[in-house]
């Protein structure tokens, strides 16, 4: 019903991804696959909605209405079988805005936030510029996947540590954290008085044969000692709309919370961005459905592709996100060649493995969220250049 292979150009539309590639990496000949957002047109009831209030014509002070909330619940109920209140449901202008503000409203200049690298880097840059300690607990990488380090972590949390940012699913070496992975974590941390923030953007993008556990419906007592970050963002591709909702049960948190975004003048969302939200959540699901199968295809020719044609890379397999993380160590090369050899001889723009902490050093991230003819270009630049090495 939806066409996924359409070529939708972006360039000249002031798109990060597509017009921002000379600024970034030097050159504007690339095919882009780096940040993460698709190039796929947006569902047609967001465009409806959105359109719809367009025909108005008056772009006033706006707020969410009660239908909003609705939807949102409906959806965690729905998509993710945990039951939320309205009451919990905190508005901000994205997620990475959000873990700034957690930062800043429940730790001081100089407590310890624990990550786990390779991981988004915005984690990091949000600890240090607001005068935080990293305290980095390192995934570890055995048998092409990644697994938690729970003695490392418990070892490394002091009476300093009051945060641990967690990235389920995780961003980008791809894990679907399960049930009693994240029961193992959440133990710890709750002995520990460790307040765990779980960003969860990508819970909507999940691989057949593997399931989401949304980290405070474990039990209350995780409920209690959570933030949980949600957006329809990259579920939807609406990142440009700038909204997201952070969930939190525990009312002393919430209040702490409010406090800190009425500090940094957050109040209401654009205009827009409610309207897109809640199409996307009431009429949206059949759009996303057919946009996971055919994720699903892009993600399995890519592996046949590598396995086949370039078996000299490893593509770490990933059980949810469109971002897939693939293993360059063959290649013995520095982040920083592997950085020039992905750009002046593949012709791509990726994000660079070692932007996610020292373990990603050797690793590229690439973005199959585009129509298959794009990723099947792409791939075939790989090919190449690997074999002219």
């Amino acid at each position: 019903m939806y066409n996924f292979d359409e070529n939708v150009q972006r360039e000249n539309t002031a798109c990060a991804k597509w017009d921002m590639l000379n600024t970034l990496y030097g050159r504007d000949d690339l095919i882009s696959m780096w940040v993460a957002d698709m190039d796929f047109k947006v569902a047609p009831p967001i465009i409806n909605a959105i359109k719809t209030r367009l025909s108005h014509e008056i772009f006033g002070y706006s707020f969410a209405k009660d239908s909003y909330y609705d939807s949102v619940i409906n959806w965690m109920k729905k998509r993710h079988n945990w039951e939320i209140k309205k009451e919990w449901i905190k508005f901000t202008p994205g997620v990475v805005p959000a873990i700034n503000y957690i930062v800043q409203a429940f730790t001081n200049p100089g407590d310890e936030i624990m990550i786990q690298s390779p991981v988004y880097y915005p984690f990091s840059n949000a600890i240090r510029n607001n005068g935080r300690s990293i305290v980095d607990n390192p995934l570890i990488y055995k048998n092409n996947t990644y697994v938690m380090d729970y003695e490392d972590l418990e070892k490394k949390i002091t009476k300093r540590t009051k945060l641990l940012i967690l990235c389920n699913p995780h961003n980008p070496v791809g894990r679907v954290w399960s049930k009693d992975e994240l029961k193992k974590l959440g133990e710890i941390c709750l002995k520990h008085n460790v307040l765990v923030v779980s960003d969860e953007i990508h819970f909507d993008l999940i691989y057949k044969g593997n399931k989401h556990t949304v980290f405070s419906s474990i039990s209350e007592e995780f409920s209690q000692n959570s933030i949980v970050c949600t957006a329809p963002s990259k579920t939807f591709n609406i990142a440009g709309l700038q909204i997201s909702n952070i969930i939190i049960a525990n009312k002393l948190l919430r209040e702490k919370f409010e406090i800190q975004l009425e500090n940094n003048s957050i109040s209401s969302p654009n205009i827009f961005a409610p309207i897109a939200l809640e199409a996307a959540y009431t009429e949206g699901e059949p759009w996303l459905l057919e946009l996971l199968d055919y994720l699903q295809e892009n993600l399995e020719y890519l592996m046949d592709f590598f396995e086949k044609r370039i078996p000299k890379l490893k593509v770490i397999k990933p059980e949810g996100t469109y971002l897939i993380w693939i293993d360059c160590s063959n290649l013995n090369m520095t982040g920083e060649e592997l950085r020039e050899f992905f750009i002046n001889k593949c012709k791509l723009a990726l994000d660079d493995g070692f932007i996610f902490g020292k373990a990603g050093d050797s690793f590229e991230r690439i973005n199959i969220a585009c129509p298959r003819a794009l990723l099947k270009k792409a791939l075939e630049g790989i090919e190449k250049a690997v074999n002219n090495l």
